[in-house]
């Protein structure tokens, strides 16, 4: 089949389609023979995918035999080999781990212990390469770091401990040179074809050189450039300036062989879809130090509009006008019964166009599955793993609860019925750290049947939370399994059925069964462990994908096979990703070792995308911007638009394959965009501002004195709160606001002035402080810092105390008082009313933040000018209706700021006479409750802007008042 006299190297162009084309040549050259023949060929190819792919061809042809198809990353598993079983990556991993938790324990500066297995996964990544490219420990630690930072003095403090670990009759590397051994003795009679492969990997290239030098031997490679001239070839022989090429693997193959490019044929006389085009792109993907040669070459160029009339260009302003743009061109690829294949290693871009897809039940079939994380199976054993290492949470424990595999294996119905009324339990009193003992207790106030036992059912909860901080990892697996099965409830419930489940489950056996080599791990270190292993799995649901419809990594280029192709997500940092970064060996080190570079990664990646331009038809798409910046676009597009913008007829065919990108971007804007029936429609048209007038007998008949500003600044949170009765949740997760702060220090202070000691008067305040602090706040830190700040507030909170010499007559005495000839009452709890050495009131509020100016006092913080009026009108049952002399704003924040107002009875009746004024306006029929009537900080969210549905209108637009209710 071959010439046994010289390396058989062959090659098919970019575009073509790869899979199709081998098997074609493959078939051409066994033309004539008995059919059997092609059994007897062993094929490896680089993806299983390209496996899938080869067979299917074969088989459209009808009844007949099959080559031997193998995967090039299967080498290990040839019968002809004989080495040492390959350690499980998990068990390298959590050996490596242990070696490194020893060393932090001897040299805690070297890293925190919060990246130990991050650095096992990236030590073990260092080995297998190490293996792959045949570079034994000794050269690490042989290289010269005396001219480096004292970082990399360190790093191989680290290396020297993979040394014991270290196996020659292990790995890929092994089993290639063991074959070739054998093959150097006795070579096969059967051709051998290795195809789709770029040799990157050290082990891979050995493996072709040893194919291509059999008598019938042959590799072929994907994606050459045959437009690349010799001069070009000879000029990259330099991997610290050329590694970043698509073709350098190629040369340095070529380079293991002995021969030129010149040497290598061409599989099939099948011309590219494009070979205008692959001369343009060829051109622009030059070598940085050669790029001189477009100023000579470019003018040779085809007519560069017939070149790139198939290429369209998507330039969105954001990542889902992207997604998109691309559903449309997919959705138009299905009706037309094209083959369309987006290929984008920017998985929350294929993410996204996957949700946009489904909007017409188009499913596509995508190569890389979806993460098992982020499936249910996944989030469910997480969310398990983090109760281990954290207080208990109310939005921890419902987001638990609420899960759709919690007790899937029970009466799901009252689960779901306990958990809502729990939730609103926790919502509206806390704690703010739920125990098993509070559970109890809440659900033996329940009337639901069942409340009782469904509450014990939750005790393994609080029983793993006291589990001890560090055991055998064994131990830790143990439990996690454990917890997850018993509030699945019966059987498991639903947990491991499905892909997901299954995947789930393989993985928690293998770590159960590799457990006895983690040692004895904290849980938070369980915790990152569990998260690195599930984050690196993948898994792909049983659903039947739309046969035309496929999505791709970029690896899946090679596969081609269809007829549109979508570069997607084509910004810098994307495509190509940013090489990671090493934290053992810089680049001019792992020149040195014989280890790959980083540009290996960005080489890989311009070799996909210069395969996948060469298709017949592409569409380069990425957005202008992502969440937080403007993008770049990628290195290859900038080069292309570099080059075109320098010849002749470029920049008009760069304007045109723009202007085809941007018909899809204005279909994609109009999908979203409603209809001129949709606008049509009142129902659907924007809210306006809103201003109900509901009728007088549903208004309120009483109102707070905290609520007449509420009244004055934002009248619809009244007409929400006391007309329609709708009262706001608390957050499903407690924090410490500065609402509880507020609360707090009026109790603190309240309880000052009730026991006001006659000696030291300010360790009194603090000791207050402090044991209210510990009783009311459950959070530690905001307890700190709370009490820091009242002992910087404590001097000006005693110099006011007793700076108008006042004995306090009451402290949060709650008043009511009625509005002469209107059916409402005025109530309030003033902070403190003093009686001053005159006989005559003193009013104080105490304010956390800032207090009122006098302005402010003027138009809308009325508080202690009315409760004034209220003493003066006996309004508190305390107290006789005495005169008042003076309010004062106590302000107790940074600034501790003092805003007092001297009282006259001309200034309480005028005030007086306002809110009888408005509060007779609110009980006429025509006066509306206006949204944001006069916000003091129009910025902030309110609690029922959602509802006035804010957004929708702005603050300058006129509240339209709408009468609601009975007539």
């Amino acid at each position: 089949m071959f010439d046994p006299d010289q390396p058989n190297v062959f090659a098919i162009p970019p575009g073509c389609d790869f899979p199709a084309e081998l098997v074609a040549g493959l078939q051409r050259r066994l033309m004539g023979r008995p059919p059997q023949d092609i059994a007897k060929v062993t094929l490896y190819v680089n993806t299983a995918r390209m496996r899938r792919r080869i067979t299917e061809i074969f088989t459209e042809g009808g009844a007949g035999f099959l080559p031997k198809l193998r995967l090039i990353t299967e080498i290990e598993s040839d019968p002809a080999v004989e080495i040492s079983a390959p350690m499980s990556s998990l068990r390298r991993r959590l050996e490596l781990a242990n070696l490194i938790a020893a060393l932090l324990s001897a040299q805690p500066e070297l890293a925190p212990r919060s990246a130990i297995f991050d650095l096992a996964q990236s030590l073990a990544n260092l080995m297998n390469e190490m293996q792959s490219e045949g570079v034994a420990p000794s050269v690490l630690a042989g290289l010269d770091v005396k001219d480096h930072s004292q970082h990399w003095e360190r790093s191989q403090t680290f290396l020297k401990i993979i040394a014991p670990l270290f196996g020659d009759r292990a790995g890929a590397r092994a089993a290639v040179l063991q074959i070739a051994e054998i093959w150097q003795t006795k070579a096969p009679a059967d051709p051998i074809i290795i195809a789709g492969s770029t040799g990157s990997r050290g082990a891979t290239a050995l493996f072709m050189q040893a194919v291509a030098k059999l008598p019938q031997g042959a590799i072929v490679l994907p994606g050459y450039d045959f437009d690349l001239p010799t001069n070009v070839w000879d000029q990259m022989d330099d991997a610290l300036t050329a590694e970043d090429h698509p073709q350098f693997r190629f040369r340095r193959l070529m380079d293991g062989l002995g021969i030129g490019p010149t040497d290598v044929q061409k599989w099939t006389d099948t011309p590219p879809p494009a070979p205008d085009r692959n001369q343009l792109i060829s051109l622009s993907m030059r070598p940085a130090p050669i790029t001189d040669q477009w100023l000579s070459e470019g003018p040779k160029l085809p007519d560069l509009i017939h070149a790139t009339q198939d290429i369209t260009l998507i330039e969105a302003m954001t990542p889902r006008a992207e997604a998109l743009a691309i559903a449309l061109i997919l959705r138009r690829a299905a009706e037309q019964g094209q083959k369309a294949a987006l290929i984008s290693p920017d998985r929350n871009l294929t993410r996204q166009v996957t949700a946009a897809l489904d909007r017409w039940a188009l499913i596509p079939d995508d190569s890389a599955g979806r993460p098992l994380a982020l499936s249910a199976p996944g989030r469910y054993l997480r969310q398990i793993a983090g109760l281990f290492t954290e207080r208990l949470t109310p939005d921890r424990l419902l987001a638990l609860l609420k899960h759709p595999l919690t007790a899937s294996g029970g009466d799901r119905g009252l689960h779901l019925k306990l958990t809502r009324d729990l939730e609103l339990k926790l919502r509206r009193y806390g704690p703010a750290f739920p125990t098993d003992l509070d559970i109890t207790a809440w659900a033996d106030t329940q009337r639901t049947e069942g409340a009782a036992q469904w509450a014990d059912s939750l005790s393994p909860i609080f029983t793993a939370l006291r589990g001890g901080e560090t055991t055998p990892l064994a131990d830790h697996v143990a439990r996690h399994r454990d917890l997850a099965e018993r509030l699945a409830g019966a059987d498991s419930g639903g947990l491991w059925h499905k892909d997901a489940g299954l995947k789930a489950l393989a993985l928690m056996q293998d770590l159960a069964t590799e457990a006895p080599f983690g040692g004895a791990i904290s849980a938070s270190e369980y915790r990152n462990l569990f998260d690195n292993l599930i984050q690196s799995q993948e898994v792909r649901d049983a659903i039947l994908p739309h046969p035309h419809i496929m999505i791709w990594g970029t690896i899946e280029a090679r596969v081609q096979g269809a007829d549109l192709v979508i570069l997607g997500g084509l910004n810098d940092a994307i495509w190509p990703k940013l090489p990671e970064p090493d934290p053992w060996l810089n680049r001019q080190m792992r020149k040195d070792a014989g280890l790959l570079l980083p540009e290996r990664q960005i080489g890989l990646s311009a070799h996909d995308y210069q395969q996948a331009m060469g298709a017949s038809c592409v569409v380069i798409t990425r957005a202008l911007r992502n969440a937080e910046a403007e993008t770049v676009p990628s290195r290859w597009l900038n080069r292309l638009m570099n080059l075109m913008g320098g010849l002749h007829n470029g920049t008009e065919a760069f304007a045109q394959m723009q202007q085809r990108g941007n018909i899809w971007l204005r279909l994609a804007e109009g999908l979203d965009a409603p209809s001129a029936e949709m606008r049509a429609d009142p129902q659907l048209a924007p809210a306006l501002r809103p201003a109900p007038q509901p009728p007088v007998t549903a208004r309120p008949r009483e109102l707070a004195l905290t609520a007449i500003e509420k009244l004055i600044r934002d009248p619809y949170e009244i007409y929400a709160r006391y007309i329609l009765r709708l009262f706001p949740l608390d957050p499903l997760r407690p924090e410490a606001t500065a609402q509880d702060r507020g609360i707090v220090i009026h109790k603190i202070l309240q309880r000052f002035v009730q026991d006001r000691p006659e000696t030291d008067a300010r360790a009194h305040l603090m000791q207050l402080t402090r044991d209210i602090m510990r009783a009311e706040i459950p959070f530690p830190a905001a307890r700190a810092l709370w009490i820091a700040k009242m002992d910087r507030a404590a001097n000006h909170f005693l110099t006011q105390d007793g700076r108008h010499g006042g004995i306090s007559l009451a402290v949060e005495s709650k008043g009511r008082q009625p509005l002469d000839g209107l059916p409402f009452t005025l109530t309030g709890t003033p902070d403190r009313i003093d009686c001053l050495p005159d006989g005559r009131l003193h009013l104080i509020d105490y304010k956390t933040g800032a207090p009122p100016t006098q302005a402010m006092q003027k138009s809308f913080s009325k508080q202690l000018l009315l409760a004034a009026a209220m003493a003066e009108r006996g309004g508190f049952a305390e107290l006789a209706a005495i005169e008042v002399a003076l309010i004062t704003y106590i302000g107790l924040g940074a600034g501790q700021k003092v805003e007092e107002t001297k009282i006259t009875s001309d200034l309480l009746a005028l005030e007086w006479a306002k809110l009888t004024t408005l509060i007779g306006r609110y009980m006429e029929r025509d006066t509306f409750y206006a949204a944001r009537r006069a916000l003091f900080e129009q910025r902030y969210a309110r609690s029922y802007d959602h509802l006035a549905r804010f957004g929708e209108w702005q603050m300058t637009d006129r509240a339209m008042p709408v009468r609601v209710g009975a007539p």
